[in-house]
């Protein structure tokens, strides 16, 4: 409950911040400080459940090594979805955006100015 609260709390103090509304900035610190106490309690719980008290049995080992590898499978669904939208839409292009590849209008970026510099600093981070 505690926890939740912060988030709503956070939420609307960052939105009155952003709009410069009086007391944004405190109910945003307000927020984050009731999700960083909610984080330490629990953390806290958790290890003091496994560590001391032996409740971390394998069984419930398994919860959290299914939720990461669930967590990772629906990152490549998301992944392999987007890329497929992407190769359907240049590929196939409908009559709908004039049946070119990029539509009218748009832009393309120079692939050697932004995105090439990015390229090398984005390959290590994921090492």
């Amino acid at each position: 409950l505690l926890g939740s609260l912060g988030a709503l709390a956070s939420t609307i103090g960052g939105v009155m911040y952003m709009h410069s509304f009086t007391g944004g900035g405190t109910l945003l610190c307000l927020g984050l400080g009731m999700i960083l106490y909610t984080m330490f309690v629990w953390w806290r719980d958790v290890i003091r459940e496994s560590t001391y008290e032996g409740h971390h049995t394998f069984v419930v080992q398994l919860g959290p090594r299914y939720g990461m590898i669930l967590s990772i499978v629906s990152e490549v669904m998301f992944f392999s979805a987007s890329l497929r939208a992407f190769s359907h839409s240049s590929l196939a292009p409908t009559v709908e955006i004039g049946a070119i590849w990029p539509p009218k209008g748009i832009s393309v970026l120079d692939p050697w100015g932004i995105p090439f510099p990015n390229t090398p600093i984005l390959l290590p981070s994921g090492a």
